[in-house]
This record gives C-alpha cells, structure tokens and sequence, in this order.
C-alpha cells in the first residue's frame, strides 16, 4: 500500500462539520458522527466521507473499520440518511464505520480512460491511510472489513479481492457482480470504455473473473441479494463458481428487491458478521 504523504502543502487533509440529515430515531448521543474531507492526490480534488465512532472512541485502541460503499447516482450520506441504528452499532460494538464518496458513478475503479476517477487508490489507499493517521484503528487488515449496495456491492468485493493487504474480510448487498451483461447501464461505460471499443475492460474489471485471485486467500466473504432483484442472476453465478473453485464464503438469498426495505436489514446482517470477524 503506497504511502500519504499527509504533511505537503499539495495533499492537505481537513476535515468540516456539514449538516447531514439523519432521522428522527437515531440515537444519535450514542456516538460521534464526522465528516471529513479528504484531499485525494491521485485525483487532485477533496473527497467527502462521513465517519461514525464509538462515543469513547478517544479512550480506545485497535479500533476495527468497516467501509461502507453507497450504490449508483448516491453519494456519501446515503447510509446515515437511510439507515437507523448504524450509530447504535458502533457504540455496542466499539468499531468505526467509514462512508465515503464514491463519485456518483464511480464504480470504484481507477479508470484506464479517465484519471478523474482513481476510487481505488483514493478509498484503499488514500483514506485508509487517513483514517488510520486521525483515528485509534488497528493497522491490520484483519482489523478492516469493507461492503457496500448495488455499485458498493460491485465496488466492496473489488476492492477487496484487489488488495487483499488492506481488506480481512468483505461484503455485498444486491451486487453488480457481473458487468458485462449491463453494457449500456449507469454509465458503466464512462469509466472504462464502451465494451465494443475495450472489451478486455470489462472482463478484467468484474467481480466474477477475479475468482482466481481468491485461491489460497484468507479474504472472508459475505454477501447476499434479494430473490425479486434484477441482479440475481449475476450473484447466483458468482456463489456456484466460488463453489467451484472451493472457495469458502457465506451466500444469502432472500425476499425482496433492490431497494432500501432490502438494505436496512441486509447491512445489519454484514456489520454482526464482521463484528463476529473482528472477535474472531
């Protein structure tokens, strides 16, 4: 993992305070709430990112992270806007949960096309060395887990298998697993390229060819979709080529369809199996 220089005057790091919307039955006493910005090199502009802390964060050590990825056309706050209780979580369970920015589309790619969008070494590299550099977290990566909805889905298990340094375990909810067969879809296609102009793009970027690089690994995999989603299909082949290969994980499919109702229950599942992880 490439090192931050978080002391030049060209990647200055500050954080700010912003009014985010968050509903009414959220605890919110329960934990501190941040949003940083992020001054990401690699993309030359500052990235937003909420951060949610046990409320004695400061009196703690080795804290474990989880990074949580928003879905296609969100951003940042979509989580804390939608979700309750996530602040409740970390207080109980004394973890951090990480929301960044992932560009509107971003598919969290380092785009062969486009070196406006570097979402791989800004959220694997850059802020997790600045979460690491601000907070009480553990420098493991066993200590660090990462998941996220739909282009997060997509996005968490990319970057994941990628750099299995960083991640110790990984999840997905209602995942975009496979890419290939949405070539005109969320414009994918902006960030690496038409599939008729660079179709080695598209095989090398999806989720569901990097099964190889998850032989021998120790990466702990968790995702699950809803059987009324339009992409179950893409997850039901990801789960038989694990099979396949023998490569251990966990695979839920339930009830719904791609939409909040979906996640709110969805993400509790994730965050206690990595809370399980971190004890384990």
């Amino acid at each position: 993992m490439k090192i931050l220089l978080l002391l030049s005057l060209s990647a200055l790091i500050f954080s700010c305070k912003k009014n985010i919307d968050i509903p009414d039955d959220t605890n919110i006493y329960l934990s501190k709430i941040d949003t940083v910005e992020v001054y990401s090199q690699s993309m030359n502009k500052a990235v937003s990112n909420i951060v949610i802390l046990p409320p004695n964060f400061e009196e703690l050590n080795n804290l474990p992270v989880i990074y949580l990825l928003h879905g296609a056309y969100g951003d940042y706050t979509d989580w804390i806007s939608n979700v309750s209780h996530l602040e409740s979580f970390c207080s109980e369970n004394n973890v951090i949960i990480v929301c960044p920015d992932g560009g509107f589309n971003s598919w969290y790619f380092d785009s062969p096309i486009d070196s406006d969008f570097m979402y791989e070494t800004f959220i694997s590299d850059e802020l997790v060395c600045y979460i690491d550099s601000i907070y009480p977290t553990s420098i493991n990566s066993n200590k660090r887990a990462i998941t996220g909805l739909s282009m997060g889905g997509h996005g968490a298990f990319y970057l994941a298998i990628r750099n299995q340094d960083v991640y110790g375990a990984a999840g997905s909810m209602s995942g975009a697993l496979d890419i290939r067969p949405f070539p005109n879809s969320w414009n994918i296609s902006d960030i690496i390229g038409s599939i008729d102009d660079f179709p080695e793009n598209w095989e090398l970027n999806t989720v569901t060819n990097m099964v190889a690089l998850l032989q021998g690994s120790d990466l702990e995999l968790f995702f699950d979709c809803g059987s009324d989603d339009f992409f179950i299909n893409v997850n039901n082949v990801f789960h038989e080529k694990l099979v396949l290969n023998n490569i251990e994980h966990v695979y839920n499919v339930k009830p719904g369809s791609h939409n909040w109702d979906y996640w709110r229950n969805s993400v509790f599942e994730h965050l206690t199996f990595f809370a399980d992880y971190f004890i384990e």
